[in-house]
């Protein structure tokens, strides 16, 4: 006995037009996931130059600190960081203060070449700023602030720099009713800290 199968034309058609929509909505997630792992790697190495550079030597002023990050932002396409980035250096020293350390702001500087975006930084707060430097650090480390950055481990005299970058991602597909609901937002701010 030959059995012959029953005649299935244009079935893959059929299972290939209910599988579309799906397949493309996971090309589209994949392209916003991509993106925002750029954005992340990009704000991650130019935190880590930012501060390898502050680091070395010289003496950063509100002008020397403009220049390198000025320097560090050119060097960030495809971002758009004169609309949609931030940097922030700030100095921190270990101060031994009634017989404890404790981790004190130095200098803050924030960048000069953003126009809109300016989230707070992470490290200390500056609430008063003049020509983008932190204008209320007082001169005396027992009245300065206390930073976030290391709490604790840094000896009496240790002078590190940290580099704050910030980043307002803007996802291709974000709210896009996809029939149950709105696809994840990644972000909106990215973010990435580096201390040398």
């Amino acid at each position: 006995m030959n059995f012959a199968p029953p005649k299935c034309r244009g079935s893959a058609a059929v299972e290939f037009a209910i599988l579309l929509p799906l397949l493309l909505l996971l090309a589209l997630a994949l392209v916003d996931i991509g993106r925002a792992i750029q954005v992340n790697l990009v704000l991650i190495n130019l935190s880590r130059e930012g501060a390898n550079v502050a680091s070395r030597g010289n003496q950063l002023n509100s002008a020397s600190s403009q220049a390198l990050m000025n320097a560090l932002a050119s060097t960030t396409p495809p971002l758009r960081m004169q609309t949609r980035g931030m940097i922030y250096i700030s100095k921190i020293m270990g101060h031994m203060q009634n017989g404890a350390v404790r981790n004190v702001i130095l200098e803050q500087y924030r960048w000069e070449g953003n126009s809109s975006f300016a989230p707070p930084s992470t490290v200390w707060n500056c609430g008063a700023w003049s020509n983008n430097q932190c204008s209320e650090i007082p001169p005396n480390p027992d009245n300065a602030a206390t930073a976030s950055a290391m709490p604790g481990l840094l000896a009496d005299g240790e002078v590190i720099y940290a580099v704050e970058t910030f980043y307002n991602f803007d996802m291709l597909f974000s709210n896009w009713n996809v029939g149950f609901g709105p696809m994840e937002q990644i972000g909106p701010v990215m973010y990435a800290k580096t201390i040398f």
